[in-house]
């Protein structure tokens, strides 16, 4: 039996018009993420796999095709608080605490930040943050606005988990931190989550299936399996088999 999908696109375009030019971004994409998956999405620059994503959240109209979210439009799900998503720029607001940073979803979607108290320190105290609930962003380092960003994007408990380039500009030594630290989030939450990412050791780490891309116009190359145990450990970044798999990934990457 196929498992349910969590996130599905099928016969996805999208063109950009601008500049006397036109650049289609996406053709004909079709991907299905089943439940509680973590799929990632790798390729170069100008590939479209944020545009994917932005499409997936509902923040771009496609030309053509139909994206549902465990069953829902996007807009659907958004509004439902279904979706949760973190970016590369943490975008906290600087004059709100930890705490009131990652109540920002619920004000949004018009759910009390009182009833929901519980909900908000048990985010906090998942990504590690307990006794920072009260630091401004300032106060923190980059690692830790991102473990609120994170936070924030759980806060609603979505059944989706959308990331683009989150730990993108940590060093590469936080980074892996980071990576073992999400995987560890991912797995208590139940989430079906959709990764964007340059980075091959990363997706390679954290997916269950890493979807390459290829520019120009922008569509699928390959989907490949991930076929590590979990919970991965650090020292799965040094193990044969890992650095295989990477191999493979690049040779269809740059192929």
């Amino acid at each position: 039996m196929t498992a349910p999908a969590g996130i599905s696109l099928s016969g996805v375009s999208k063109t950009f018009e601008g500049r006397g030019k036109t650049v289609q971004a996406l053709r004909d994409v079709t991907l299905n993420c089943p439940a509680g998956s973590f799929t990632a999405l790798i390729g170069p620059s100008g590939c479209g796999k944020s545009t994917a994503l932005r499409v997936a959240l509902g923040l771009e109209t496609p030309d053509t095709g139909e994206i549902r979210i465990h069953g829902d439009t996007p807009l659907e799900a958004a509004r439902a608080g279904k979706t949760g998503v973190a970016f590369q720029d943490a975008a906290l607001l600087p004059w709100r605490s930890v705490r009131r940073n990652v109540e920002m979803p619920l004000e949004v979607i018009g759910l009390s930040r009182k009833a929901h108290a519980a909900q908000v320190q048990a985010m906090i105290d998942l990504v590690g943050l307990s006794g920072y609930e009260n630091s401004l962003p300032g106060e923190l380092s980059g690692g830790m606005r991102q473990r609120v960003a994170i936070a924030r994007a759980l806060v609603t408990e979505p059944r989706v988990l959308f990331m683009d380039e989150p730990f993108g500009a940590l060093d590469q030594i936080l980074r892996r931190q980071m990576n073992v630290e999400l995987q560890r989030v991912w797995q208590e939450t139940g989430a079906t989550a959709l990764l964007v990412t340059h980075g091959i050791d990363e997706a390679v780490f954290l997916a269950d299936r890493i979807v390459v891309m290829h520019a120009g116009p922008g569509r699928i190359a390959d989907i490949i399996d991930v076929p590590f145990a979990r919970p991965r450990h650090p020292d799965l970044f040094s193990d044969p088999a890992f650095h295989a798999l990477t191999d493979r990934v690049a040779a269809v990457l740059h192929g």
